[in-house]
This record gives structure tokens, C-alpha cells and sequence, in this order.
């Protein structure tokens, strides 16, 4: 039988255990630099990482942080979200972004927003037909 968790990476080693499914989506990361830029996002902005395991082993992670903007109001950004390359396809990304969801309304946040990456055309197919997601605008990058 299978068994399902969902528990908040706040450790180092929980942090670290997250990279190899975190590098699949963020793969100019570098173990080190990854956890220092988790460890600071933490402390600095707010940022959140969950992991969905799967008989103890994570299947799919997400990091997000709670904001407040004059555009979207009291929102969650939706900073990553990735399913092991060998576990998509099973419902694994729908329970985690579904999990961000209910912990944004416990929260009395009012919306959920995200941006994905342009070749991602699979990930907007799951974003808009299965979790209902409207695409609301293009975000816009410039490296300084």
C-alpha cells in the first residue's frame, strides 16, 4: 500500500535530501548554492519548501512564499514546483500545488499565482486544464 506525506523542509538535511528533485527543474543550482539561497529565502523573505513523499522517499517538492502586492492583494508565489522526472504523470504535482492551495486559504491568502517557463508547454496544460489556472500576464526578466 502506498502511503503519502506532505512535510515542510526546515532542516538543512531536509533541505538537501529536496536537491535532486529540485535540480530537475532548477538545474543551473549547485548543491551549495542551492542551499544558501534556500537558507536565506527563508529568513529573509519568508520563502516555504514542502515535499511530497511517497513511502518516505520525495516524489515532488515545491517552495513558495506568502506576499502582498497591489496587484494580486494577499497572494502565495509559487516560486517551484517539480515531480521527479520518473513519478510525473501521477497525480503527485496536482496533491502538492492542491496542498499550497489549502494552506494559502488557512493562511487568508486570496490567490495563488506562478510563472512558468515559456518551453514548459506541458507544465501549462496541467496549470490551465487541470488545476484551473488563468494566464493573467508575461513575466518580464533582465539580468543586471
Amino acid at each position: 500500500m502506498t502511503s503519502l506525506a506532505i512535510h515542510e523542509l526546515q532542516t538543512q538535511k531536509e533541505i538537501l535530501d529536496a536537491f535532486p528533485i529540485m535540480c530537475q527543474l532548477r538545474t543551473h543550482l549547485h548543491q551549495k548554492n542551492y542551499l544558501h539561497l534556500v537558507t536565506e529565502a527563508k529568513e529573509k523573505d519568508m520563502y516555504k519548501m514542502f515535499a511530497l513523499s511517497e513511502n518516505g522517499r520525495i516524489v515532488a517538492v515545491t517552495g513558495f512564499k506568502p506576499m502582498i502586492t497591489l496587484y494580486y492583494g494577499r497572494f502565495v508565489w509559487v516560486c517551484d514546483l517539480v515531480t521527479d522526472k520518473h513519478k510525473r504523470s501521477h497525480g503527485y504535482g496536482d496533491t502538492l500545488l492542491t496542498y499550497v492551495h489549502k494552506w494559502a486559504r488557512e493562511n487568508n491568502y486570496e490567490n495563488v499565482a506562478l510563472s512558468s517557463g515559456l518551453q514548459r508547454t506541458s507544465a501549462h496544460n496541467f496549470y490551465e486544464e487541470k488545476m484551473g489556472y488563468k494566464k493573467a500576464s508575461y513575466v518580464f526578466k533582465k539580468t543586471i
